[in-house]
This record gives structure tokens, C-alpha cells and sequence, in this order.
């Protein structure tokens, strides 16, 4: 009998946590597991880079150091983490826990993460660095709208569902139909391929009230610029020069600040229209949560005492008896 078979049925379980950002996710993900022997991995597309701990809302080294975190500002921002890149080192986390008899949370607000973490994802062919830099100097050039225009004429169907202002996506669509000649949209219909989370598994979902959400996320945003240090780390991100197109560059307010920086923006315009992006972010976040996680429990409390109240006896059951 080898030692995974030796251990309990809940150490082979883990949980998957989800909701918008500031709804308290990472402090709830500290309690877990604190209260279930746990280990904390990192489920959010842009808490993965390093040097982006204020702007991202990543944990801080305090709250790291209160339970054990992984995937946590783990690869350089000049580094490019594809969703199926996460999945992997995800995969391999998981099973450490496992192996070591500790319980997996996956906590993040990023829905495609868990999507492919759970149902697997459409192994799209890697794109040619010749593709790549071509189209990102294109875009850095001319802008979106020549972007646009070509995935129009190539993949209309993706282009009707994106937007003038949606750079990353509309850089990556396009990028896939010229490198490979099938577009997104195809290979998004192809089937599921790939490893996935095959372990019982508790879904929680936090849903809080839409006003306190925006509420917090203006009132975190006031104290990064003005205490916590993302103004400094952004800048201390642009003197590396690194391509704009990168993941890491798209995080939310990188951008404006680096035109209050560069003087184009103030700093009150920077940070209203990083809480008006915040907030759109917010709602795209709690609507996959609401679409995506019928099956999960959920909790509209805010604060964290509520929450534990309201998950600590559903995980201690599930644990106990591996259903929910």
C-alpha cells in the first residue's frame, strides 16, 4: 500500500474558492487553512508574476507567512503564463499536498483558470515567435484598430464578441488564425484536452453586495496609491522596459499609472478610471461566479468571522465525509 493510500479519503479532496476581487477571498484562504491543515495556492492570472504584490493584491508577506502559499509571484514579469501553463504547475501543487497529506485551496477570481483546471482546455498549437512579434509591433505602431480589422476579415465571429479596448484578446484571436489558419472560435469547439483536477472537490463562491464590493475596491485602490506602493512599483516595472503586450503589463492600473508617470494623465484621472476598470473587472467576475458556480456554496457576508461561520462547518463535513 503506498502512502497516498494510506491516507485518509479527505486528503485526497481540496477546495476551489472563488469570487470578485477585495471580497475577501485571500483571507479566508489564510483561515481555511489554518482551521484544515492546508496550503494556499494561487488561482489569479496576474498574482503568478513577481513585482506586482500592491497593484495586484497579492497577499502580503505578512499574510503569506501566516499559512503555507504557492504560485505566488513565482515567475518574472518578462515571463508568459498561458491558462495552460497555470493548469500544470496547479496540477503539480496539488498533488504535493496530497502527497504530503495537506489539503489544496485553489483560490483566485480569474473563471478561465478553473474552467480548465476542472473541464480541461482546447490544446491550441503553439504560436511562432515570428507571429507573435510581428503583430505586437503592429499593434504597438498602429494601434488596435488595425488589429481589429484583420480579425474581422479572418474571424468575424470572435471579433463581433470583442471590443476596440480589448487588447490582449483581440491580439491573441488574431494571432491564432494567422499561425495556424483555424480561428479561435473553431478551436474553442474542439474538445477538451488535457490534464485535469479529477480529486472530490468543494466549490465556494463569495457573493457579496454589489455596492460594499465597489466600496472596498475604491477605498483599496486609495490606499495603494497613497500608502501602499503602486505608484513606485509600477515605475520600478517600466524602467525594466519590457514588451507592453506582456500578461504582466496588462494588470489592472499598470497602464495608468505609467501615463500619470509620463505626465499624459493625473493622478486623480489615473485613479478614477483605475476604480471605473476595477469595477467593470468586479462585475465580470461576480457574473461567471453567478453562470459557472450553481454548485457552489456561496456567502454574501462581509466579514470574516460571518464567512467562517458559513463555510467552516460545510468544509468540515465535506472533509468528513467526502460529499457535500
Amino acid at each position: 500500500m503506498n502512502t497516498i493510500d494510506k491516507q485518509a479519503p479527505h486528503q485526497q479532496s481540496c477546495v476551489l474558492l472563488a469570487g470578485p476581487t477585495a471580497s475577501g477571498k485571500s483571507a479566508l484562504a489564510i483561515a481555511l487553512a489554518n482551521e484544515f491543515d492546508g496550503v494556499v495556492i494561487n488561482g489569479d492570472s496576474m498574482q503568478v508574476y513577481k513585482g506586482l504584490r500592491v497593484i495586484t493584491a497579492r497577499p502580503s508577506a505578512d499574510e503569506e507567512a501566516r499559512a503555507p502559499h504557492r504560485l505566488y509571484g513565482v515567475l518574472e514579469p518578462d515571463d508568459f503564463c498561458s491558462a495552460a501553463r497555470w493548469r500544470d504547475m496547479a496540477l503539480d501543487e496539488v498533488k504535493k499536498c496530497q502527497e504530503a497529506g495537506k489539503l489544496p485551496i485553489i483560490v483566485g477570481g480569474t473563471g478561465l483558470y478553473f474552467e480548465i483546471l476542472t473541464k480541461g482546455i482546447a490544446e491550441i498549437p503553439r504560436i511562432s515567435n515570428e507571429i507573435r512579434d510581428t503583430l505586437r509591433k503592429l499593434q504597438a505602431d498602429d494601434g488596435n484598430q488595425i488589429i481589429y480589422d484583420r480579425l474581422l476579415a479572418k474571424d468575424p465571429t470572435m471579433a463581433a464578441k470583442l471590443n476596440l479596448g480589448d487588447s490582449q484578446r483581440l491580439l491573441r484571436a488574431l494571432e491564432v488564425v494567422e499561425s495556424t489558419g483555424i480561428p479561435l472560435t473553431q478551436w474553442h469547439k474542439t474538445a477538451a484536452e488535457g490534464p485535469v483536477l479529477t480529486c472530490p472537490r468543494a466549490w465556494l463562491a463569495l457573493t457579496p453586495d454589489r455596492q460594499w464590493l465597489y466600496d472596498r475596491c475604491n477605498k483599496r485602490l486609495d490606499w495603494m496609491m497613497e500608502e501602499g506602493g503602486a505608484i513606485d512599483e509600477v515605475k520600478a516595472i517600466l524602467e525594466r522596459n519590457l514588451d507592453p503586450q506582456l500578461p504582466a503589463m496588462k494588470a489592472l492600473g499598470v497602464s495608468e499609472i505609467a501615463e500619470f508617470l509620463a505626465k499624459t494623465l493625473t493622478k486623480e484621472a489615473a485613479i478614477d478610471r483605475i476604480k471605473m476598470q476595477t469595477r467593470r473587472y468586479a462585475k465580470r467576475q461576480m457574473t461567471w461566479v453567478r453562470n459557472k458556480m450553481r454548485e457552489a456554496k456561496t456567502s454574501s457576508a462581509q466579514d470574516l468571522e460571518s464567512l467562517k461561520d458559513d463555510f467552516f462547518p460545510f468544509i468540515r463535513h465535506f472533509l468528513l465525509t467526502g460529499t457535500k
